[in-house]
């Protein structure tokens, strides 16, 4: 029986399926480092099988999910050739920038159920690591903003000799607060974070529940991934790459700015 049909090493059925589950995100980690092997047993610096490179090509291979669409066994070879190069092989580190949770979760927004995605991000504070939340995605809160650099519009602008009348026109803006957005200045990025405090310290969100959790990961060179969390009674579980991507390092930067709603 090979690895990916459930069977490693001495152990088979119910037990190497316990052993198999990636159930946590720091396992992720260290499997993908080869710092710990499939019983999970942890290897540190100096110690036998420490990033071992025939025992981390048997560890990357059931960190996919083997039943995503979008990850080809061609893409995947590739990928883990170039983690695994021996000249300079790449490495995960919790503790350093280049990935970052998304979280879905359900608020009660002024009474009603909606959905809201929050970005969180791991910062160093004291000599310790902590999650932090770095933006949200609300698509009320962008509705407000559907107006921004809207350069073809005409009718609604600030006459330029305003400032003659000491902007006494201002008025008639105001009585459109719907409309405040036409006058926004060009390239304006709303900060839909500072919208999410706000709501919740006035009382108008209120948390509910967690949906789902994703991780995305930027740490690897011309590489992206996803890795979600998969909960099946087999091997191929608990937290995968469920999305690979080839990019540069621009493309990066289009899918940070795309993931994370930030320009």
């Amino acid at each position: 029986m090979s690895l990916g049909q459930g069977s490693i090493g001495s152990f088979t059925g119910d037990e190497t399926v316990f052993y198999a589950q990636t159930k946590q995100m720091n396992q992720f980690f260290l499997r993908f480092n080869a710092e710990e092997d499939f019983k999970g047993k942890r290897y540190y610096p100096g110690e036998n099988g420490y990033r071992d490179l025939k025992n981390r090509k048997k560890y990357l291979n059931i960190l996919f999910d083997n039943s995503s669409p979008v990850i080809n066994s061609d893409l995947k070879f590739v990928f883990i050739e170039e983690v695994m190069n021996k000249k300079n092989p790449v490495y995960l580190d919790f503790q350093k920038p280049g990935w970052f949770a998304e979280v879905t979760a359900t608020f009660l927004y002024k009474r009603e159920k909606v959905n809201i995605i929050m970005y969180l991000k791991i910062e160093k504070q004291n000599g310790g690591y902590k999650w932090m939340f770095s933006n949200v995605y609300f698509n009320k809160f962008e509705s407000w903003f559907t107006h921004v650099n809207d350069t073809a519009n005409l009718k609604y602008f600030i006459h330029p000799m305003s400032h003659e009348l000491d902007f006494m026109n201002l008025h008639k803006i105001f009585r459109e607060p719907e409309k405040m957005d036409y006058y926004l200045e060009n390239n304006y990025t709303p900060d839909m974070l500072a919208l999410f405090v706000m709501e919740l310290k006035n009382g108008n969100l209120s948390f509910v529940e967690v949906n789902s959790v994703k991780f995305h990961i930027f740490q690897v060179p011309n590489w992206y991934f996803e890795v979600s969390y998969f909960n099946r009674n087999d091997v191929n579980s608990g937290w995968l790459i469920s999305n690979l991507l080839r990019v540069t390092e621009t493309e990066k930067k289009a899918l940070l700015r795309h993931y994370t709603h930030v320009n």
